[in-house]
């Protein structure tokens, strides 16, 4: 009876199979085929389309929107950068070099001068003209204006929700002197020192602000490296009076931070021959108002055996609110002692409309 009772209990002791060599791997292989599920799933959630993949991974930096004042000086410059999905900063080899990267105004020899006019959202006009001028093959100045305008606008009360009869308009304007000088083949660096005013019905905003750029060529191909910074400066706040119902008035208003953004970008050639060139480049911005995002752009031109160059481009911003889808093309001809360009760029905005923008560039 006991032999029968401890055979019983060391029966389901003995019935554990010890496991063989290739059983083991067999399991071992199970379990690292379950982690590579796991990573593929992680992988596809990072796929998601932005709605989703934005609710599983956080945008850290949109709190910030809306903290920044003067909003204009925001608004890209010239149709060949914002085609390229305003990935400019380590191109920068024409006069919008102004407004993107400042060490760019050293990175061509010609002298320029640019036009550019922005049909902007909800009827605002963008204007903005820059001229460079190479001191030596090292050294170059340039100056530039830039605008914001509305057509005139009827002032409304709580009681006059009509218009009263009078009118206002809604003005920006920023003026930058800049320099750039090339230090050596692969390096340059530049600063740009802007005034900025922003006036609506008896208010207005002044401000001085800084651009500071930084260019290097890798010495790898044709690839290179920038860093800029721009709209760099102290808070700003309105100053003037408003007159309130009741004879009453209001000039203590709340100081606000310019709209500085950092970029980072990096280009290169990937295909380049005599007459033909394709252009591709990646950046990195991070705003003071908002989240980072990142945009790409590419341009093709070709030169005809005469000196007639035609150029499309496209570009793409990641995580931009309202911004994606960006496209345009440009052509240029020799003029007597000239190079004469016209470009147009196209921007989509999603529910806000479209942007378009076109500019004359005169080249010496």
């Amino acid at each position: 009876m006991r032999t029968h009772l401890a055979d019983s209990m060391r029966r389901p002791c003995m019935q554990r199979k010890k496991l063989s060599f290739g059983e083991m791997m067999t399991i071992g292989a199970e379990m690292q085929s379950l982690s590579s599920v796991r990573k593929a799933i992680f992988l596809i959630l990072l796929m998601l389309p932005a709605s989703a993949s934005a609710q599983l991974l956080p945008i850290l930096g949109g709190q910030r929107a809306g903290i920044s004042s003067l909003q204009f000086l925001k608004i890209g410059v010239g149709p060949r950068a914002t085609a390229m999905g305003e990935t400019f900063v380590a191109i920068a080899n024409d006069a919008s070099a102004l407004y993107w990267n400042p060490a760019g105004i050293a990175q061509f020899q010609e002298n320029s001068v640019l036009f550019s006019h922005t049909e902007w959202l909800v009827g605002l006009k963008h204007e903005f003209a820059g001229v460079v001028y190479h001191l030596s093959t090292s050294d170059a100045i340039g100056a530039s204006v830039t605008s914001l305008h509305t057509e005139d606008m009827a002032v409304t009360t709580e009681t006059m929700p009509y218009g009263t009869g009078e009118y206002f308009r809604f003005a920006d304007i920023a003026i930058t002197a800049t320099y750039g000088r090339r230090f050596t083949e692969q390096f340059s660096a530049g600063m740009g020192v802007r005034y900025v005013q922003e006036s609506i019905a008896g208010l207005s905003m002044r401000a001085l602000m800084v651009d500071l750029g930084t260019f290097y060529w890798t010495g790898l191909g044709t690839s290179r490296f920038a860093v800029a910074v721009s709209n760099f400066g102290a808070e700003v706040k309105p100053t003037g009076t408003v007159n309130l119902i009741g004879d009453r008035t209001y000039n203590d208003f709340q100081s606000f931070s310019p709209p500085t953004v950092f970029r980072i970008g990096f280009a290169f050639e990937p295909y380049k021959t005599e007459t033909q060139r394709v252009t591709t480049a990646i950046q990195l911005n991070h705003p003071n108002d908002n989240s980072e995002n990142v945009s790409i752009g590419a341009e093709y031109s070709w030169t005809s055996p005469i000196g007639i160059m035609l150029a499309g481009r496209a570009g793409y911003r990641f995580n931009v609110d309202e911004q994606n889808i960006t496209f345009g093309a440009g052509a240029s001809v020799p003029v007597s002692m000239l190079r004469v360009g016209v470009d147009y760029s196209y921007a989509n905005f999603g529910r806000l409309g479209d942007v378009h923008r076109l500019s004359l560039t005169i080249s010496f």
